[in-house]
C-alpha cells in the first residue's frame, strides 16, 4: 500500500505544482525583480537597486500603515477567535434550531468585502449622524469600524471550524471529567480547550493572515480617510502603485516586503502553536 501510494504521489501533487508555480512562484520571482527596477510598464523597466526599497522608509504613510495594521490584526484575531468559540461552544448544546443559528452566523462570510464595507459605512454614519461626525472624521472610528466589520463577517467562519472541533472531542473524557467531579469550567480547560489546540491554530492562523491582507472592506468603509489615518498595509500599496506617478517601483517593493512579512508572521505562528500541541 505504501509503495503504492509513494508511486501515485508525484501523479496528484504535480498539477497542484504547476498550479502553485505559474499562479504563485513565478509572479513572486517578476515582481521582486521589478522591485529593483524603476517603470511605468513592466517591459520598459530601468534598474535602479536598492533606490525603491529606501524610498519605503523615507516617507511616513507606509510605517504608520504597517503599525495600524498589526494592532488591528492582534485586536480582530482575539475578538473573531474568542466570539467565534463562544458561539461554537452555545450551538454544539442539544436544543432546537441549532442548524438555524449556524447558518445565519455563517451567512456574512458569503458577502463580498466592498459590499460589506459599504453596508456598514452607510450604518455606521447613520449612527454617528446623532453627533454630527462620520466614520471618516478620525481615525479611531475607522479603526474599531473595520474590527466591528470583521468580526461579523469572520465570526461565523471560525465558528464552523470549532463547532467541528468540539464536535470532534470523545464523549468520554466528558464524562470521566464529570464523574471525577469536574465543573464546566474545569471540564472546558482541562479537556476540551487542550484536545482543540490544532482547530485553534488552525482558526488563528486563518484571522492572523486575513487581518494582514485585508484590502476591500478597508477601501469600501474608509478609503484610508482622514487624510491616510486609517489606511492599512495592503491599501497603502495599493495607492503608491497605482495613485502616485513614478512610484511603481516603489509599490512594488512594498508588495514584495509584505509578503515576506506576512509569511514570517504566519509560519512564526505555526511554529510556536505547534510546538505548544508537542508539547502537551
Amino acid at each position: 500500500m505504501k509503495k503504492t501510494v509513494r508511486r501515485a504521489f508525484p501523479i496528484f501533487v504535480l498539477p497542484t505544482l504547476i498550479a502553485f508555480t505559474i499562479g504563485f512562484i513565478v509572479p513572486f520571482l517578476w515582481g521582486a525583480y521589478l522591485s529593483f527596477n524603476r517603470f511605468t510598464v513592466i517591459n520598459n523597466t530601468t534598474f535602479v537597486g536598492l533606490e525603491n526599497y529606501k524610498k519605503i522608509f523615507t516617507e511616513n504613510d507606509f510605517t504608520h500603515s504597517l503599525w495600524y495594521t498589526a494592532l488591528f490584526t492582534v485586536v480582530s484575531v482575539i475578538t473573531i477567535n474568542v466570539f467565534g468559540f463562544l458561539i461554537a461552544l452555545a450551538l454544539t448544546k442539544r436544543f432546537r434550531g441549532t442548524n438555524v443559528f449556524r447558518t445565519i452566523f455563517f451567512m456574512p462570510n458569503l458577502i463580498g468585502g466592498i459590499v460589506l464595507g459599504t453596508i456598514w459605512k452607510m450604518i455606521f454614519n447613520g449612527i454617528l449622524a446623532h453627533w454630527s461626525t462620520t466614520i471618516v472624521s478620525n481615525a479611531k472610528y475607522g479603526f474599531w469600524g473595520l474590527v466591528i466589520l470583521m468580526n461579523w463577517q469572520q465570526i461565523g467562519y471560525v465558528m464552523i471550524i470549532y463547532i467541528a472541533g468540539i464536535m470532534g472531542v470523545p464523549h468520554e473524557l466528558i464524562e470521566s471529567a464529570e464523574i471525577d467531579g469536574a465543573g464546566a469550567w474545569q471540564r472546558l480547560k482541562n479537556v476540551v480547550i487542550p484536545i482543540l489546540r490544532p482547530t485553534i491554530t488552525i482558526c488563528t492562523f486563518l484571522t492572523l493572515t486575513n487581518g494582514f491582507k485585508l484590502f476591500d472592506q478597508n477601501l469600501a468603509l474608509t478609503a484610508g480617510k482622514p487624510g491616510k489615518a486609517s489606511q492599512m498595509l495592503a491599501l497603502n500599496i495599493y495607492n503608491t502603485f497605482y495613485g502616485r506617478v513614478g512610484w511603481q517601483g516603489v509599490g512594488q517593493a512594498k508588495a514584495v516586503l509584505f509578503t515576506i512579512l506576512v509569511a514570517i508572521i504566519a509560519f512564526a505562528q505555526l511554529h510556536f502553536t505547534r510546538r505548544g500541541e508537542e508539547q502537551m
